[in-house]
């Protein structure tokens, strides 16, 4: 009797065991979809609140620039400075409609819209109307203008004081969901912590006494394998989770970079636009009875103006989202297009090629030329790196979980782990005669696609670029 009640109450220890390990691991994994679902929409907030910010800095620096343009027209009387000011108007009215759409169910934000869309149309009326004036009256200023002027100013201070307050609340959304996002992804690994360590606890003194006790270890083993397949599946979604927590917060950073850039690019163009005038006005004053070494000097002043000035375009091009032109396409046809503009560097410096591609794999919907720019760019870095002669470059295109995974190699030197941290920051490159923009870009591109890259490199081992892309 004695036996049977021992037994009875071993059998029963099992089932608690493995039925609390069995609950513990089913609300973790409950709770984990849960989680996942919220962060996700934390993350699609961060990413609205982001564009809006940005929206909201293009759309004053847009109105800056019309600013410019005018008052360069008025000082100098030069045409040229008219087409800045209607290309603002174009600019404004597209980046407005973008930042309504974006808006169009937050209520709180709407009021302030509808005044900046006042204050904007004030603005251009009194430009055009200043410009009008001007060339009616022979090109020279009148009361009734400066007036206006004084009036545009106005104008432009209320824009700057919404559009900062704006910005100001917006930037506290931000703050607070990001906040919120970090703090429901600490919970969750909390909780999937605990979960898993109170199941796999329980399950191993399940497992501990059905093997001591009962001999029938088989049917045990099988339990057990149950068991660690959904911890290996709760692993795999933590995992995933951190994995796109990741990738939003590159995208974060990459869009903190762009509104650095889009800041220095505004602080630095206009002293440069007050150079280019005062350069210009020198010329025509002297009206070209300038001495030749100052002429040379004034000439060296523009030119470098113009390279500045370039180099800001490149660093802004380098770091906003901009429209795309999608056009669906085979991956394994695009890889040998971009081969095909590399083809003389292959050839000089006798490069080998390896194609590992999937013929099944389906084809992708991108901006063809654009995405060709982010593999270029890839492709030309591995054969610059590359030793001529001893160099092979790999290629290959795989489907994974309904993603597109186009995976480039190279022998090369590697990169070191210092590198790796900064190998995407604008400017920042290792070659002699680069301008650290080239990947910078190529990240912008596939980030443009709603993509992902990623690179694996160590000293002496080569590199090994992953991009992964949607399927059409």
């Amino acid at each position: 009797m004695s036996k049977v009640i021992k037994k009875f109450a071993v059998d029963l220890q099992i089932r608690v065991g493995y039925g609390t390990a069995f609950f513990l691991l089913l609300i973790s994994y409950l709770l984990t979809l849960y989680a996942n679902s919220e962060l996700l929409k934390q993350a699609r907030l961060v990413d609205g609140s982001n564009k809006i910010i940005i929206q909201m800095e293009g759309l004053l620096s847009s109105l800056k620039d019309a600013e410019s343009g005018t008052r360069g027209y008025l000082l100098l009387k030069d045409t040229r400075f008219i087409a800045p000011s209607t290309d603002s108007h174009r600019t404004t009215d597209s980046l407005y409609s973008a930042l309504r759409d974006e808006t169009m169910e937050d209520t709180v934000i709407r009021q302030d819209l509808l005044t900046l869309r006042s204050l904007i149309d004030k603005h251009y009326q009194l430009v055009m109307a200043t410009l009008s004036d001007f060339d009616s009256h022979d090109h020279q200023l009148t009361e009734i203008q400066r007036s206006k002027s004084f009036f545009r100013e106005e104008i432009m201070v209320h824009i700057r004081t919404t559009v900062k307050e704006m910005q100001a609340a917006e930037e506290s959304r931000l703050k607070s969901r990001l906040d919120e996002m970090t703090t429901r992804y600490n919970i969750l690994n909390a909780i999937i912590i605990i979960s898993l360590t109170l199941a796999v606890a329980l399950a191993a003194y399940g497992f501990f006494t059905y093997t001591r006790e009962n001999k029938a270890r088989r049917t045990a083993d099988e339990k057990v394998a149950g068991y660690q397949e959904q911890l290996k599946r709760q692993i795999a979604e933590l995992d995933k989770a951190n994995k796109q927590l990741i990738q939003m917060r590159s995208i974060e950073k990459f869009a903190s970079t762009g509104r650095i850039a889009r800041t220095i690019a505004h602080e630095v163009r206009n002293p440069l636009t007050n150079i280019n005038l005062a350069v210009d006005q020198l010329k025509a004053e002297f009206n070209g009875q300038l001495p030749e070494s100052y002429g040379i000097m004034l000439e060296m002043i523009s030119r470098n103006s113009v390279r500045i000035n370039q180099l800001i375009t490149d660093l802004l091009n380098s770091t906003k989202f901009t429209e795309l032109v999608y056009k669906k396409i085979s991956i394994n046809q695009l890889l040998d297009e971009t081969l095909e503009l590399a083809r003389d560097r292959i050839v000089l410096n006798n490069i080998t090629v390896i194609k590992k591609y999937d013929d099944s794999i389906c084809d992708i919907a991108v901006d063809v030329e654009r995405i060709k720019i982010a593999f270029l760019n890839i492709i030309v870095n591995a054969l610059e790196a590359m030793e001529p002669g001893k160099g092979i470059l790999e290629l290959r295109t795989a489907s994974k979980e309904d993603k597109c995974i186009v995976t480039i190699i190279d022998n090369g030197p590697g990169i070191d782990p210092e590198a790796q941290l900064k190998l995407f920051e604008p400017y920042y490159t290792t070659k002699s005669k680069g301008t650290g923009l080239g990947l910078t870009n190529t990240q912008n591109i596939i980030l443009n696609h709603n993509g992902h890259i990623a690179l694996d490199s160590a000293k002496g081992k080569g590199a090994t670029f992953t991009i992964t892309l949607d399927f059409a």
